[in-house]
């Protein structure tokens, strides 16, 4: 059924995608920066010594930015106003810039931001990094953010919150830093957990990343920015199965939820943004629900009423997977592992058993999703978008998709099965 309540969401104006709480909603293991005095120049942090260094483009806001302008003083919301179901009653906006390849890999980025930063309100700078399988997670630049291996760009988004109705930021200009330093280990490649899902409804309100809801749409809700893709965009994709592995469904992450908004659960202690006491793969709704972890209660204090780990789109849920009601699922979080991985160019995508449109299928690739491509095989030729082929790729074990609609491939190149 649908659960507006359980959906943790900004504002219906904003892609809400690196918010940066205040105290109050913040869980009680996260940091909180210091408020500067009204109206006063603000340096989030200095520049790291050496490295490479450029300045973030802020000037130019487009379709893949939300609820931002630019003024002669600098980036600021385009308006403060949070939507009435909003928990945490802020109001975000976020700027996207163009990705910048670096002269040399590096491991760490740092970002110096210079605002004006009244009571209430908030920016934060967050990047991430391509290397060979993709693009690795957002992570919070201030403080400096440092990836599980080198990478050659790297993309930045700023985020602007204020409380609804309040004054918001100016950011006069962001500064980034690459340099190298030890790597962190991120989630383990190719790991799976149980988790419970349940289905979004919702169709006509925006999404994390700006994308208005269809019906019967297609794509999935993790409850972290972390793993949020940008508009129209697969970067980060889920493989969600049926726990008998009948059917599965590749989805794109495009929003945040359910319950939390800083629970990235997959990834180790090492670096969870929270709840490090948690086992590896147990959201922490899981636990509240399940053992009155945190009070049985979410990030923002609320009692939380099922132990939901994700949350799927109507076309994910009832077409993809074929569930009738909410149900415990298995997901596996791709953007974590190695190896070539193809962007379906369109969709939704039948999965099939075979090499064949004449064998059964097993599920679905969402439009935009980067799915995993194991090897290929030659069968039935197919006339798609891209290309007329007999090139069949092999998702994993009895799960094929026709080239043809296949509008990329990167990662690696694919072996013959």
């Amino acid at each position: 059924m649908t659960r507006p309540r359980c959906r943790t969401r900004s504002t219906a104006l904003v892609a809400a995608v690196a918010l940066a709480l205040t105290a109050a909603l913040l869980p009680a293991t996260s940091p909180v920066s210091a408020t500067p005095a009204v109206g006063q120049p603000l340096t989030l942090t200095a520049a790291a010594p050496g490295g490479e260094r450029w300045n973030a483009d802020l000037s130019v806001v487009d379709r893949d930015d939300v609820n931002v302008r630019r003024s002669a003083a600098g980036l600021r919301l385009r308006e403060a106003r949070a939507a009435g179901r909003n928990h945490s009653a802020v109001a975000e906006g976020m700027l996207l810039t163009a990705p910048r390849t670096l002269t040399r890999p590096a491991t760490r980025v740092r970002a110096e931001i210079t605002a004006q930063v009244p009571a209430g309100a908030t920016v934060e700078a967050q990047v991430r990094g391509w290397r060979v399988s993709g693009w690795s997670e957002w992570r919070a630049a201030t403080a400096g953010a440092v990836f599980d291996r080198p990478v050659s760009r790297v993309q930045t988004r700023v985020v602007l919150t204020a409380r609804a109705g309040g004054a918001t930021a100016t950011v006069r200009g962001v500064q980034l830093t690459a340099d190298a330093t030890a790597a962190v280990s991120a989630a383990t490649p190719g790991r799976t957990y149980r988790v419970y899902a349940t289905r979004i409804g919702l169709v006509g309100e925006l999404t994390a990343n700006g994308r208005t809801v269809q019906p019967r749409d297609h794509f999935a809700a993790l409850p972290s920015r972390r793993g949020l893709s940008p508009l129209n965009s697969g970067d980060y994709t889920v493989r969600v199965c049926t726990t008998n592995g009948s059917r599965c469904e590749y989805a794109p992450v495009w929003d945040v939820g359910p319950w939390n908004t800083r629970d990235d659960y997959w990834n180790p202690s090492a670096v969870r943004e929270n709840w490090k006491n948690l086992p590896q793969g147990r959201p922490e709704a899981q636990a509240a629900y399940q053992s009155g972890y945190n009070g049985g209660r979410d990030q923002f204090g609320r009692t939380v009423l099922n132990p939901a780990g994700i949350d799927l789109a109507d076309g994910t849920f009832w077409d993809g997977l074929r569930l009738t009601t909410n149900a415990w699922v298995d997901v596996a979080y791709l953007w974590t592992g190695d190896g070539p991985r193809g962007v379906v160019g369109d969709g939704p995508l039948n999965i099939r058993t075979g090499a064949s449109t004449s064998y059964p299928t097993r599920g679905l690739a969402a439009r935009f999703a980067n799915v995993p491509i194991q090897c290929y095989v030659t069968g039935q030729s197919v006339a798609g978008p891209y290309r007329t082929t007999t090139r069949w790729n092999r998702l994993a074990t009895g799960q094929y998709v026709s080239h043809a609609y296949i509008s990329a491939v990167y990662g690696g190149s694919v072996p013959v099965c």
